[in-house]
């Protein structure tokens, strides 16, 4: 691998739809300290909807950036890794009662904080070249 890993990975991320800063706003929202509780169903249950969309929209995008990496790549095995996580959290429903539905949506936030995460973290990798130690 080289520069066209780093760079096809820039590429893929700068082309996707996302808004990596109104997506960090919303997560602040539930996981900032000091955020109000949301108390409101529907505005919870909006809030909810809000996180999925943000995470089905990135999921392609971490994806893309990923391919570029070989998979021996610690960083981009990890963003995979992170990828099923948060597949997996989609797949959940969210529970009823406003507690565990406050905790379900918290759970989609940190989700979405680390696909941001990896998703910045591979666009601004620098060129990696791994080689498998022998022993």
């Amino acid at each position: 691998m080289g520069n066209a890993a780093a760079e096809g990975a820039r590429a893929a991320v700068r082309e996707g739809p996302v808004d990596a800063v109104m997506m960090r706003r919303t997560t602040s929202r539930l996981l900032s300290p000091g955020a109000e509780v949301v108390t409101d169903p529907k505005e919870l249950n909006d809030l909810t909807l809000l996180l999925r969309g943000h995470i089905m929209l990135l999921i392609p995008e971490v994806e893309a950036a990923t391919a570029w990496f070989p998979d021996d790549d610690v960083p981009a095995t990890c963003a995979r890794a992170c990828l099923g996580e948060a597949r997996m959290k989609l797949n959940v429903a969210p529970p009823a009662g406003p507690a565990a539905g406050i905790a379900h949506s918290q759970k989609l936030a940190r989700v979405l904080n680390a696909l941001l995460d990896h998703q910045e973290n591979l666009s601004d990798a620098p060129p990696r070249r791994w080689s498998r130690k022998v022993s």
